[in-house]
């Protein structure tokens, strides 16, 4: 299977809600995630730094992950002046190498825009997500009510 990995657009909000579906209807997530959600929680989000799509040579997206500023006050208890990121892979993408070829483009981001370290809120119960950020390099640096927070330092050089 060929992947690309590009920055979302609005034209893609569909295939990025169609992504957030499929995880809610197999249990891997609690929220609905229409369209309208994904244009202003994702692509179009005041906070947003970066928001990468994988599609299939067809087009089909496949997962996407956000990056975020985290900003005084951000939902998701993340530090001031780090990243706050989010992955999401259609349930029948997943274990494909999609989310580690998410990452690398989100990682590229985060130093391009001087971050020094990437959270991630993860459920407790998530044991795929916990095990995703793991392989990714995050370390457990907080604990929050029903989730574990996990950071990834962005060395400078």
């Amino acid at each position: 299977m060929q992947i690309t990995y590009r920055p979302a657009e609005l034209s893609d909000a569909a295939g990025l809600s169609a992504v957030l579906e499929a995880l809610r209807r197999a249990g891997k997530r609690h929220k609905a995630g229409d369209a309208a959600f994904v244009r202003t929680h994702y692509i179009r989000h005041s906070d947003q730094l970066a928001c990468t799509v994988a599609t299939d040579e067809t087009g089909v997206v496949l997962g996407f992950q956000s990056l975020k500023r985290a900003v005084p006050g951000n939902p998701y208890g993340a530090l001031v002046g780090w990243g706050v990121i989010g992955t999401h892979i259609h349930p029948s993408a997943a274990r494909c190498g999609i989310g580690r070829g998410l990452f690398a483009v989100t990682t590229a981001a985060a130093r391009q825009a001087g971050l020094p370290a990437i959270d991630a809120l993860i459920g407790a119960a998530n044991a795929e997500g916990l095990g995703y950020y793991a392989a990714m390099g995050f370390v457990d640096h907080r604990s929050e009510p029903g989730g574990v927070g996990k950071a990834f330092h962005l060395p400078r050089g």
